[in-house]
């Protein structure tokens, strides 16, 4: 079993680190864990990584050595999360200016814009964990051969919406800002609404496809 190791992050934070490579088992115990987590004595957040959870607390009520302590058995003890997660299409406009990078993307790879279409739509991911900002989903399941480094130089301005690959992940901006993914398509499904409850769309453990509404050559 892999690992963990559990460190102080300030005064009233602990953070458990797996150091595992990115897999839907880590993950899956880190949301079990997260689950028992947030129900306990004087914890006031969990919030659950990219292999790794961390845990806010009281700092006034809770006595951080017995929280990892206790931390540390949980993640000895935890067994995967088997929730089943909510099936979720987001429609893609691929290409032209909806997806700027959608040709370096076949260039690097070697495919065929279509054929990358093709394969980004072909997978279901599922949803590691949502970071970087509010509603950004980190998703499992990217075909290996559509893998692309990110941007050497990234944009000042990425649209809310469009949908990139960065590394081996793939995923989509919930709001505009500074980003470095390829940006291969966009979609104008709302991912994050601060006045919805909860305000963001995807949640971990949920299952998405991406769906081709337009291909743009």
């Amino acid at each position: 079993m892999t690992q963990a190791v559990i460190q102080v992050l300030g005064e009233s934070a602990l953070i458990l680190h797996t150091g595992a490579s990115a897999t839907l088992d880590c993950q899956q115990r880190l949301w079990a864990i997260a689950a028992k987590a947030a129900h306990w004595p004087h914890v006031r957040d969990v919030v659950p990584g990219m292999n790794n959870l961390t845990v806010l607390f009281d700092p006034l009520a809770a006595d951080a050595g017995q929280l990892a302590d206790k931390l540390q058995n949980a993640w000895d003890a935890a067994a995967t999360s088997q929730k089943a997660g909510r099936k979720i299409d987001i429609p893609v406009t691929y290409g032209g200016a909806c997806g700027p990078d959608l040709e370096e993307v076949a260039r690097h790879t070697g495919l065929s814009p279509a054929e990358i279409v093709k394969r980004h739509t072909a997978a279901e991911y599922i949803v590691y964990f949502i970071g970087f900002q509010p509603g950004f989903p980190y998703l499992g399941g990217l075909d290996p051969q559509l893998a692309t480094p990110r941007r050497s130089e990234p944009r000042l301005v990425v649209p809310a919406g469009s949908v990139g690959i960065g590394g081996s992940q793939t995923g989509i901006y919930p709001a505009a800002s500074p980003g470095g993914w390829q940006l291969i398509g966009h979609s104008a499904l709302r991912l994050f609404d601060p006045a919805a409850n909860p305000p963001t769309l995807l949640q971990p453990g949920d299952r998405v496809r991406f769906v081709a509404s337009e291909v743009i050559a």
